[in-house]
């Protein structure tokens, strides 16, 4: 059996005695996104949901040793800080990143608390932008942190992108202003040094929340690792952290923790896969989405969201067909992951796959989108073949079965089309929305269709 080599990101931040931010934080997410998690920790910090009491910092030497000891002997594929507490420490921290070489590093620039407590000197700005903006490959100010770096007043999502700009001319390579504390729609602005990408997401309800930014940055770090480009890596740190927050409740009388915890089982079940049929099964539906992922076809995304599956060539089960737990949505115009794949998340998809597999054992993939006629004509002008089933033509016997008609629908649509059809038509019925379920032996091609199908439609279409 061959074994895989799990990936190492460092975490350079302080310690939240809550729990909810920093050094916890972080060693969470990484863990449950499949990353071993390294610490060298810069500060110890009393705080709870309600602020922060007290604050020790480490000193340089030990913050020093802690990086040396890991990166010298274990080494490491990123890194991302935290709260640095002092000048020395940010000078420390960039010199031994550089002298080790640590080729992925974003940089979350900590100053104050949700609370509102200062957790680093005054005047550190300009050490940060000096030292370390320099050595990160990304990094994510909230909008008050931007406006420090920056020297502007940050408001609004036109002030965030100027923010962005200037921060970028101010030598850091990538950034990203996250707009926690805006008003209305959850808006991110990342500016690469080229272009300007707004990452949408709903305001979630509740709140305010603690350690979200710590939760995100940490995600962020993971994806890029895993080599996303980085607006794709940041949309899918988005989504992992709004799985989080909208999973938070109340913990303590102040600022609700993000609740990690909450994605523990579907985030790590992917990670504990043994058998190489499996793992590739896996790898396949990442790379693919992936693909996916690089195109903006939000606009294919049905009420329900999107899913994306594959089957083992042997599979008889639900349990024998990999998708995404919580399904695929739009951030941005872009289709993006909610979580990472596994065995047995979805039994609407697998049944799909699995009715496609008892026609032709090789048709082991499948992904429903958005019904629509734009959609249709662009199928038809790709040149893909396309089959339908009426759910009134379902025998009752079936209809009070749960979850029997998408098994029988396809099987339906295959037996009565001329050829082995790309796309199998669902158009609904009362309290059912209507879909259409692309076939294909492998994720990629599955997307390689939709993307044929996307190609051909005009623009405009169904956007």
């Amino acid at each position: 059996m061959t074994t895989m080599r799990i990936k190492r990101i460092l975490t350079i931040a302080g310690s939240d005695s809550g729990g909810g931010a920093g050094i916890q934080a972080d060693l969470e997410t990484f863990s449950i996104l499949g990353c071993h998690g390294l610490t060298a920790i810069t500060a110890v910090t009393a705080q709870n949901t309600t602020g922060v009491t007290d604050i020790q910092p480490i000193t340089v030497g030990a913050i020093e040793a802690q990086m040396d000891s890991v990166l010298r002997d274990i080494g490491a594929d990123g890194a991302k800080t935290g709260m640095l507490p002092d000048r020395g420490s940010v000078q420390c921290v960039a010199r031994t990143l550089r002298a080790h070489g640590v080729p992925t590093v974003v940089v979350d620039p900590v100053l104050i608390a949700t609370s509102g407590d200062a957790l680093a000197v005054e005047g550190i700005e300009e050490a940060l932008l000096q030292h370390l903006f320099p050595v990160a490959s990304c990094i994510t100010p909230n909008m008050d942190e931007a406006a420090a770096f920056a020297g502007i007043l940050v408001k609004d999502v036109e002030s965030m992108e100027t923010a962005a700009r200037a921060i970028h001319a101010r030598g850091a390579r990538a950034v990203l202003v996250t707009g926690g504390h805006l008003d209305g729609e959850a808006i991110d602005v990342l500016f690469d040094g080229k272009e300007l990408h707004r990452l949408r997401g709903p305001r979630l309800p509740g709140g305010p929340f603690h350690g979200a930014g710590c939760t995100f940055s940490a995600a962020l770090t993971v994806y890029l690792v895993d080599g996303l480009p980085l607006a794709q890596a940041a949309r899918q740190a988005k989504a992992y952290t709004a799985r989080t927050i909208a999973a938070a409740g109340p913990l303590g009388a102040g600022a609700w923790p993000a609740n990690r915890l909450a994605c523990r089982q579907e985030y790590m079940a992917e990670g504990i896969e043994t058998d190489d049929n499996r793992r590739a099964v896996i790898a396949a539906l990442k790379e693919a989405v992936a693909l996916l992922g690089n195109h903006p076809l939000g606009w294919l995304v049905p009420e329900v969201r999107c899913n994306l599956a594959f089957a083992l060539p042997d599979a008889i089960g639900p349990e024998h067909v990999a998708a995404f737990p919580g399904r695929l949505t739009a951030i941005d115009q872009y289709i993006v992951p909610v979580r990472p794949p596994r065995f047995g998340a979805s039994r609407h998809i697998a049944s799909v796959v699995l009715a496609a597999m008892e026609r032709d054992t090789e048709l082991r993939s499948a992904m429903n989108i958005r019904y629509s006629t734009p959609v249709l004509r662009g199928a038809d002008s790709a040149g893909l073949v396309v089959a339908a089933f009426d759910r009134k033509h379902e025998p009752d016997m079936l209809k009070k079965r749960e979850g029997s008609t998408l098994e029988w629908g396809t099987s339906y649509a295959m037996q009565h089309s001329e050829r082995c059809p790309d796309l199998v038509v669902d158009p609904g019925e009362h309290g059912k929305e209507p879909m259409v379920r692309v076939l294909g032996q492998t994720p990629q091609e599955v997307v390689e269709k939709v993307l044929r199908i996307a190609r051909s439609v005009p623009t405009g279409g169904t956007r």
